[in-house]
């Protein structure tokens, strides 16, 4: 058979096929190399993101073990053991401060972990309150036309946000005008009396003295400090002003103290405790420690009241107290023994018995302290739940359930007594207590007496601030006058008014109100003037 040649057609349509193909198989081949390129290139990109990651997860890893520690370290000042806290002077200045700086660690820490996909949580914003006045500020479009058609636009409604501001101290001055009138046919001129001042003739009114005792005695300012803020108003006042007004408001306030202690020792209880103070002594060119003694009653309306002494000998308490008959609630310093030889009936703190054993748990000085806690703690908490029961009903409960605990406590504390070792730091924890029971125990025969002595305590914690601030005591009547305003202000307080609001109306009525009603001024019986 025979096979006929190709033609020239047929080699040169073969040709063609052959060069469209090597076309094709080059384009297929440069293809691939460019999606191999892209891929060498997203490979790069995402090596580089790895590593990113890598270095961004190590950053952040390194970052919540700093924060961590740093948090560990701000929660052992703030709530750490006795021994590892701050001073408390300082604990009160800067926990505000710690305070702020643990919330933002544990809100970085909860960014740090959580995961970057994960929404961030929205902060809860409390709403303005509504008693301040607002000051509207409107922010109208530059133009009431359509920027499009030019028409004129239409009204929709608003949308509103608040912001919350404030001015610095306003000074303004009170100008009192008497006006005169004369009848021609008498001879006669008739006008209003002039107005009685705290200070006769002075240029402070009410409410600027009562911001300069509110500044030292309540918000810890030095008259020195509050000269200068006072400046930046351009308002200039001699420190030696201040200090003449402060001094002359003091002793216009003296007798309502000397009222509060009237009410105070007619109480059947009386909380006391003494914190110390520096009182300058000129004549020996040095300065001296001088007390503080605080007393407190929280039954009915509560009142506190501040005596200041150049020592802390008991006779400043027995001088105090005077004729007064009931109980009183302290701690076991020596100075108030003679006191209970007298008449008065001494109630024990189990605060501070808590206090010895709470020192040991936390030293781990003795696997007994934590036993004794808890012995505690349940006295506690049956206090907790009787809160706010009738006298009878509060009485019942602790004789059914306070009782059984003390005997219990007692037993323990009996118990461990025989194998403790002598001169031991929990062997001086029994005894003290041993020695402390009767007082200790008082309060469950008796609805009306407390379990502790923290009133009297939570009232002379802000002086730890005020001393640290002021320095020193001027003088004897210098400390004696800022116990009473410290007094009326701390009183004032536990009854729940605003101490500024408080003094400023009391120094506003004081020159003219009648002495036969000045318990009507009393921060625990005070109602503004109408």
């Amino acid at each position: 058979m025979r096979v006929d040649a190709p033609t020239n057609d047929d080699l040169q349509r073969q040709l063609r096929e052959a060069l469209a193909a090597l076309a094709e198989r080059t384009a297929l081949v440069a293809e691939c190399e460019a999606q191999i390129a892209a891929r060498d290139a997203l490979l790069t990109q995402r090596d580089a993101q790895v590593s990113e990651m890598a270095a961004l997860g190590a950053y952040r890893a390194a970052r919540i073990k700093v924060l961590e520690a740093q948090l560990a370290a701000m929660n052992r000042a703030m709530y750490g053991r006795r021994s590892e806290q701050l001073d408390p002077a300082q604990r009160q200045l800067f926990e505000e401060s710690l305070e702020e700086d643990i919330v933002a660690m544990q809100t970085e820490l909860e960014t740090l972990k959580a995961e970057p996909s994960a929404p961030r949580r929205q902060p809860r914003r409390l709403p303005l309150p509504e008693h301040l006045p607002r000051v509207e500020v409107r922010h109208e479009p530059a133009s009431c036309t359509c920027a499009q058609c030019g028409n004129a636009l239409t009204p929709m409604g608003e949308d509103v946000t608040e912001q919350l501001d404030c001015k610095p101290a306003e000074f303004f001055v009170r100008r009192h005008i008497y006006p005169k009138y004369a009848c021609r046919a008498c001879e006669t001129v008739t006008a209003a009396p002039s107005q009685a001042n705290v200070i006769e003739r002075g240029r402070p009114a009410p409410g600027l003295l009562a911001h300069v005792l509110i500044g030292k005695y309540a918000d810890h300012l030095p008259l020195y400090r509050q000269q200068q803020i006072y400046q930046r108003s351009g308002v200039e006042l001699a420190r030696s002003t201040l200090g003449d007004w402060t001094g002359a408001a003091g002793v216009a306030l003296m007798p309502l103290v000397s009222a509060m202690k009237a009410d105070l020792l007619q109480r059947r209880v009386i909380h006391a405790d003494e914190t110390p103070v520096v009182l300058l002594d000129p004549g020996a060119g040095k300065t001296a420690r001088a007390y503080l003694f605080a007393y407190c009653a929280t039954d009915e309306l509560p009142i506190t009241v501040f005596d200041f002494c150049t020592s802390r000998s008991g006779e400043h308490a027995k001088r105090f107290l005077g004729a007064f008959g009931g109980h009183l609630v302290v701690d076991d310093y020596s100075g108030y023994k003679a006191l209970f030889a007298q008449g008065i009936t001494e109630v024990g703190c189990w605060a501070h018995i808590r206090r010895l054993f709470f020192e040991l748990h936390a030293a781990k000085a003795s696997a007994h302290a934590e036993p004794a806690l808890r012995h505690i703690a349940e006295l506690y908490r049956i206090e907790a739940e009787i809160k706010g029961l009738d006298p009878p009903d509060r009485l019942a409960r602790r004789q059914r359930d306070a009782r059984p605990a003390l005997d219990a406590f007692q037993r323990w504390i009996d118990d461990v007594s025989r194998s403790v070792a002598p001169n031991s730091g929990l062997a001086k924890a029994l005894a003290h207590t041993r020695k402390r029971w009767p007082a200790l125990v008082r309060y469950v025969d008796d609805a009306s007496l407390p379990i502790d002595n923290n009133p009297v305590e939570r009232s002379i914690r802000p002086i730890a601030v005020g001393r640290k601030n002021w320095l020193f005591a001027g003088s004897k009547a210098a400390g004696e006058r800022a116990a009473a305003i410290m007094s009326l202000i701390a009183t004032a307080r536990q009854n729940g008014h605003e101490p500024y609001a408080y003094l400023k109306d009391v120094l506003t009525r004081l020159p003219t109100h009648p002495d036969r009603r000045i318990v009507e001024l009393l921060p625990h019986r005070w109602r503004p003037a109408s």
